[in-house]
C-alpha cells in the first residue's frame, strides 16, 4: 500500500491538473477511474480527502487573484466529488454486506441454538424410545411364555378330550355287553317261561292265554328294543365279524328307520387295521349318516372306503342341503358338536378329517388313514 499510494498521488495530481486546466473540458471519468483505484487499494475517504488537498495546494499558485483561486478551489471540489463516488459506493456495499454478514451471523446463532435445542430433545425421544423398546422385549417375551403356556394347556385340553372319548367308548363297550349278555338273556328267559305257560294252561280259561300272549309280545318288544339299544351303543358284531359287517348292520337298520338309501363300498383291507382305528371309521359314518338324514334332509348317500396307496380312506358323501365348513366347527348346536367328536375320534388315533361342502351342495365327509406304521401317537401330557 505505502508503494503503491506516491504513484497513485501522481496519478492522482495530472488528472487533477487536467482536469483545472484552463478551457479544457470537465473529464469526470478520470476523477471516477481514480476513485475507483483507490476504493481497489482499500484507501480510506480520509486519506482520499488529505491527498486531494496536497495536491490542490501544489496546483493553486499564490499569486493567483482570490476570484481566481475560488474558481479553482470549487472545480477541484467537483473533482473529488466524483473520485469519492466509487469509494462511497464500495463503502455502501461493504456497509451492506457487513449488516448482511451479521444478519446471518444472528440466523445461524440462532440457528444453532435451535439445532441444539432439537438435538437434546432428539436425545431424550431416543432414550425414551429405547426405554419403550425395552419394555416391548420384555412384553413380547412374557406373550412368548404366555403363548407357550396355553400351547401347552390347549394340548392337555385336547389329550383329556381324547381321554374322555376312550372312556366314552370303553364304557359304551361293557354297557352294550351287559345289556346283550345279561338284560338281553333274562328277558329271553322270560319269554321262554311264558311260552311254557301258555302251553301249560291250555287247558284253563282262554282269559290267561289272552293275557299270556300279550305279556309275551311285551317281552319281545323290550328285547328287541334293548338289542337296538346295544347296537347303538356298541354293535357286538363291530368286535365279533369286523367292521364291513358292522357297516352293513347299521345301515340296514338306519335304512328302515329313516327310508334313507345308503350304499356301501368297502375294501376289504379295512378290516386289518387296528381295532380302534375301525372303531372310529365305524363312529364317524354312524354320526355323518345321522347328520345327512336328520339335517341336511339328503336323499341319497354314498359311504366308500378305499385304499390309496396304502392310505385307508373313507368318504361319507349325500345329497343333502349342506352348509359352510369354515363355521361350521364354531357353532354352538348339538347338530355341530357332532363335527367336533367325528374330527377328535379321528385325530386321537392317528387320522386326518375334512369337509368338502357348500350351502345347496352335496356335502363329502372325508377321514384318510395312513399305513399302520406312519400314524403319529399323541405326545403324552406335560407334567405339571
Amino acid at each position: 500500500m505505502k508503494t503503491a499510494l506516491p504513484k497513485f498521488a501522481r496519478a492522482y495530481l495530472r488528472a487533477l491538473r487536467q482536469y483545472l486546466r484552463p478551457g479544457a473540458r470537465a473529464d469526470k471519468e478520470a476523477a471516477q477511474k481514480l476513485g475507483l483505484r483507490a476504493a481497489a487499494m482499500k484507501l480510506a475517504t480520509l486519506d482520499l480527502a488529505h491527498l486531494h488537498d496536497d495536491c490542490l495546494h501544489l496546483l493553486v499558485s499564490h499569486d493567483q487573484p482570490p476570484r481566481a483561486s475560488d474558481a479553482t478551489v470549487r472545480r477541484a471540489r467537483a473533482f473529488f466529488a466524483e473520485a469519492l463516488t466509487p469509494m462511497e459506493e464500495s463503502h455502501r456495499s461493504l456497509r451492506e454486506a457487513n449488516t448482511g454478514l451479521k444478519h446471518s451471523i444472528r440466523t445461524l446463532t440462532q440457528r444453532s441454538a435451535e439445532l441444539a435445542r432439537a438435538n437434546d430433545k432428539l436425545h431424550r425421544e431416543m432414550a425414551r424410545r429405547r426405554k419403550v423398546e425395552d419394555s416391548l422385549r420384555r412384553s413380547e417375551a412374557a406373550s412368548v411364555k404366555l403363548l407357550e403356556e396355553s400351547g401347552h394347556m390347549q394340548e392337555e385340553l385336547r389329550l383329556l378330550s381324547r381321554r374322555l372319548l376312550t372312556v366314552q367308548e370303553d364304557e359304551r363297550k361293557a354297557i352294550s355287553r351287559e345289556l346283550h349278555d345279561v338284560v338281553g338273556q333274562t328277558l329271553a328267559g322270560v319269554n321262554l317261561r311264558l311260552s311254557t305257560l301258555k302251553v301249560q294252561s291250555a287247558a284253563s280259561t282262554k282269559d290267561l292265554q289272552r293275557k299270556i300272549a300279550v305279556t309275551q309280545r311285551l317281552v319281545e318288544k323290550s328285547v328287541a328294543i334293548v338289542h337296538r339299544f346295544a347296537r347303538d351303543l356298541r354293535p357286538a358284531v363291530l368286535d365279533d365279524l369286523g367292521l364291513i359287517p358292522a357297516m352293513e348292520s347299521f345301515i340296514a337298520g338306519f335304512t328302515a328307520e329313516t327310508g334313507l338309501p345308503v350304499q356301501l363300498s368297502a375294501w376289504p383291507g379295512a378290516e386289518k387295521r387296528d381295532g380302534t382305528v375301525r372303531t372310529a371309521l365305524f363312529r364317524v359314518m354312524q354320526e355323518a349318516l345321522r347328520n345327512a338324514a336328520h339335517h341336511a334332509h339328503a336323499t341319497q348317500a354314498w359311504v366308500r372306503i378305499a385304499n390309496r396307496r396304502g392310505t385307508l380312506r373313507m368318504e361319507i358323501t349325500d345329497d343333502g342341503k349342506g352348509f359352510k365348513p369354515d363355521t361350521a366347527f364354531l357353532a354352538r348346536a348339538n347338530t355341530r358338536l357332532g363335527l367336533l367328536g367325528m374330527r377328535e375320534r379321528v385325530e386321537m388315533v392317528g387320522g386326518t378329517f375334512s369337509i368338502e361342502s357348500t350351502p345347496a351342495v352335496a356335502t363329502t365327509i372325508r377321514v384318510d388313514f395312513p399305513r399302520q406304521d406312519q400314524i403319529a401317537r399323541p405326545r403324552p401330557p406335560r407334567a405339571s
